[in-house]
């Protein structure tokens, strides 16, 4: 593993957006300076005004007045489709602008995979949003037995379900893929009927600030969506605590999510919360040659900042010596550096912060008796930045901290397994269930140990991300889902309607 020296990354404003976009008009804000920071160089890369509480209450009313005149919610959705894909056709003309956000300010490596799913998948995964939702039926029709068909005169009873939008949606996004969790958000709400509230995590807001500008290049109606930014946490708790505000969809942190959930439960708020996860990489026995490139996966996705990443990697105990070292093998050519150079294949975390995160739980890991295989610290160089090596832990049983706890960072933790109910007792011994990889040459036994996995998805033998398969987590990973059928009837609201005929 070799580390590369920083590059400078030049603090350029130009082409940086800055303003918030309330009520249908793109303005300045008038809160406290909102200060972004790139991971990878410490630079600042912006400095803009973000929004003021006045602000925050003035897109709460703008949303409530456009999603009650029903200038949103009243078009034809073919209709609301077509303004939406306008707007999508003005973010995919900024891939450029938002491929170099993802570098500046969340830190990913241009030249890296999850590059992909910055921008590129999320931008089709809007387009085949709004197609899904134009295939489902606003009308459905409740299976009523015969004999509750018909009323003692003789008449026709129908019972019906309406599928009708929420509201006013407070859309609360992550910093570790920022422009895909904004947009799966917005467009299914939007598309939905419902108006939006965006508010970005504060590392991470310029990326949501073109979502304002993509509204008014497609013309939709005032009010329609709001983007807000704002420093701290203030304009998060005015969205899920206001009464004008009928649901909120948060990403982060499972501690935050529960705050939200407290906070929303006055008003009784919808919710869709995607939150932490620990989720299991599992390899059976005849497949534990693949476990070679199972910490290299995790690290190199976005420095391992995934909630859906596999950083529990459960193998055969007495294969588990053998394994570990392929996988510190496999990290021989990851150059750590400066996101912005196409050479580096590994960035850095969000924050100094989080880069402590990942110091605290490697030492708990090692206190409670786990050993370093790989890493464990911050690299000598970049002098600046905020990095923190590859991290592979031998852990020695499911109990310990660094696999009970959401890291966030490059580090997983090896487990041995005993047996198939051994190895399925600690996959399920989790606090998350956000998602999990079964990895088995023997289709028909991968299926069977996947099947006893509780958590909202399952990869089997690879994965899936698609507009048209939902996701979402179990237990502490959440409630609801995203994409899919069902992560769009998660902006609609069902309303039984009996109709009696004469």
């Amino acid at each position: 593993m070799t580390v590369q020296p920083i590059q400078t990354l030049a603090t350029k404003t130009a082409g940086l957006p800055s303003r918030l976009y309330i009520g249908g008009k793109l303005t300045v804000g008038e809160g406290e300076p909102m200060v972004v920071i790139s991971p990878g160089t410490e630079e600042v890369v912006a400095e803009f005004a973000g929004a003021s509480p006045v602000q925050v209450e003035a897109a709460i009313a703008a949303a409530r007045q456009a999603f009650d005149s029903g200038a949103w919610s009243g078009l034809a959705a073919g209709e609301r489709a077509e303004a939406l894909r306008r707007m999508i056709s003005y973010l995919f003309a900024q891939r450029d602008r938002l491929v170099d956000l993802a570098v500046r300010e969340a830190g990913c490596p241009i030249s890296s995979g999850s590059m992909a799913a910055q921008v590129q998948t999320p931008l089709q995964h809007g387009l085949d949003t709004l197609d899904l939702f134009l295939k489902l039926p606003e009308f459905e029709e409740n299976p009523l037995p015969f004999a509750q068909r018909i009323t003692p005169k003789g008449g026709a009873i129908q019972s019906l379900r309406r599928n009708l939008p929420v509201g006013v949606v407070a859309a609360i996004s992550a910093y570790n893929f920022p422009f895909y969790t904004n947009l799966w958000k917005v467009i299914p709400a939007l598309i939905a009927g419902n108006t939006v509230v965006l508010r970005p995590n504060p590392l991470t807001p310029l990326s949501a600030l073109i979502f304002g500008e993509a509204a008014e290049a497609a013309g939709l109606p005032a009010g329609v969506l709001n983007v807000i930014a704002d420093k701290g946490a203030a304009g998060g708790v005015m969205l899920s605590t206001h009464k004008d505000v009928d649901m909120v969809a948060f990403t982060g942190s499972t501690a935050v999510g529960q705050q939200v959930m407290v906070q929303a439960a006055a008003t009784m708020k919808r919710l869709q919360l995607e939150l932490g996860g620990k989720s299991a990489q599992i390899y059976l026995p005849d497949s534990v040659q693949a476990a070679r490139l199972a910490a290299i996966q995790v690290c190199l996705g976005h420095a391992g900042q995934g909630c859906a990443h596999g950083t529990r990697i459960f193998v055969p105990q007495a294969e588990k010596a053998e394994a570990m070292a392929a996988m510190a093998a496999a990290f021989a050519n990851v150059r750590i550096g400066d996101p912005a150079d196409p050479a580096t294949t590994m960035g850095p975390v969000i924050s100094a912060a989080q880069r402590d995160r990942c110091q605290h739980f490697v030492d708990l890991a090692v206190a409670a008796g786990a050993k370093v295989v790989l890493g464990g610290k911050r690299p000598a160089a970049p002098e600046r930045g905020f990095y923190f090596e590859p991290t592979i832990l031998d852990t020695p049983d499911n109990k310990n901290p660094a696999a009970q706890e959401e890291i966030f960072g490059p580090a997983v933790c090896v487990i041995g397994y005993r047996d198939i109910d051994h190895l399925v007792e600690m996959a399920n011994d989790s606090p998350y269930g956000l998602s999990g990889y079964v990895n088995g040459k023997d289709i028909n036994q991968a299926i069977a140990v996947a099947a006893r996995i509780r958590t909202g998805t399952i990869n089997i033998n690879g994965g899936l991300l698609s507009a048209y398969a939902s996701s979402g987590g179990w237990k502490m990973s959440g409630v609801a889902r995203e994409r899919g059928v069902e992560g769009l009837r998660a902006y609609q609201q069902v309303q039984c309607m009996n109709i009696q005929g004469a």
